[in-house]
């Protein structure tokens, strides 16, 4: 053997040892199962971290918008053949469709059938929009909307503090009428507003204790509360009601829990990390104080941000008084100043809304 071919032969040699050395630890086996933090959301099909717990619509528990059948009909009832004519307001088999606003005819062919990428999923979302769902709990909030009416959102926020995801954000929801086609959406559980000095429904929901604190009762019902926290203890962040102005009317509204604050805020500072069309804010008169009603249309058409659902529609009055918009939008923008973890958007998980 000449001098050449022993130097090409110990070249090869060497590639091999490096390629077994190096080549199965970066390549999985075919099988073995992959696992998630439990605190991800899914923009465009990227796993996205939030540092709060949250839990999909592919988990055990979670809610599936993407299903035809109504979740909590009995089973022989459920398909859409029987639920369209059981239900009067579902007039479809879907609840959400695909955005399209603001994208070329070339660029609806390619993501109608789900090809969505992140980059053009940015240049179209520029709005979150928070609900509170009237139902008090996400359980009641899903068989509301899915069953009942129709309808979708992407999150929804339970009194316990978990977030469900219900679709990818990529998904056109049905939840806020003329913002749908730029907007992702949250369903915050709590009763919502009643008039100043109480109802029947808060003081069903709503028991002060001998201390002067005030505890949240969800009342019994056929399928349970659908709480993942055991034997939770839910208290208002403030002990008595709001009262507020919004939309011109004077209400008032228990506040939501602190845990819901807590993830709402992480959960803001992922989207606006995320989809950076979304700027962390409110929107504010000329004097920085928020604006509690309708923007007027042309405003409304150029927000790029987070919002009330009363900021699109005169006939909402959500998220209400209690919502502590300031607080929320502070703490997401704290987290989004955290250096995070990585922003590769090449792979399959982002780590954005700041650290773990």
């Amino acid at each position: 053997m000449n001098n050449s071919m022993r130097h090409w032969t110990l070249v090869m040699v060497a590639l091999a040892v490096l390629g077994l050395g190096t080549g199965c630890r970066s390549v999985p086996r075919p099988g073995a199962f992959a696992g998630r933090a439990g605190d991800e959301i899914v923009v465009a099909g990227k796993f996205v971290h939030t540092g709060t717990p949250v839990v999909l619509w592919l988990d055990p528990g979670g809610y599936d918008a993407y299903r035809v059948e109504r979740k909590f009909s009995p089973i022989d009832e459920s398909s859409w053949e029987t639920s369209k004519f059981k239900v009067k307001d579902l007039s479809s088999p879907n609840r959400y469709n695909t955005r399209t606003t603001g994208l070329s005819r070339a660029q609806v062919e390619l993501v109608r059938g789900g090809g969505w990428d992140l980059a053009t999923l940015q240049k179209v979302v520029d709005q979150f929009v928070i609900h509170f769902d009237v139902s008090g709990t996400s359980r009641a909030c899903f068989r509301t909307l899915h069953d009942a009416r129709g309808l979708s959102v992407h999150f929804m926020l339970d009194v316990d503090g978990t977030i469900y995801q219900t679709l990818d954000v990529k998904e056109r929801a049905w939840h806020a009428t003329s913002s749908n086609s730029r907007s992702v959406g949250i369903e915050v559980a709590n009763i919502g507003t009643f008039p100043p000095g109480g109802s029947a429904r808060s003081r069903e929901w709503y028991r002060q204790e001998a201390d002067g604190r005030t505890r949240l009762v969800v009342p019994e019902t056929g399928g349970g509360s659908g709480l993942r926290t055991t034997n939770f203890l839910g208290r208002p962040d403030r002990p008595e009601p709001v009262v507020g102005i919004v939309q011109g009317q004077k209400l008032a509204q228990y506040d939501f829990t602190p845990e819901q604050y807590r993830a709402l805020a992480r959960l803001t500072a992922a989207l606006c990390s995320a989809l950076p069309k979304i700027r962390c804010d409110y929107p504010k008169d000329a004097k920085g104080n928020l604006i509690a009603q309708k923007l007027p249309d042309a405003e409304l058409a150029s927000y790029q941000g987070v919002l009330g659902h009363y900021h699109i529609q005169t006939n909402k009055v959500d998220p209400g008084p209690a919502f502590q918009w300031e607080r929320v939008m502070a703490e997401a923008r704290r987290w989004m100043g955290r250096r995070p973890a990585s922003t590769s958007v090449k792979g399959a998980t982002l780590l954005l809304g700041g650290e773990r």
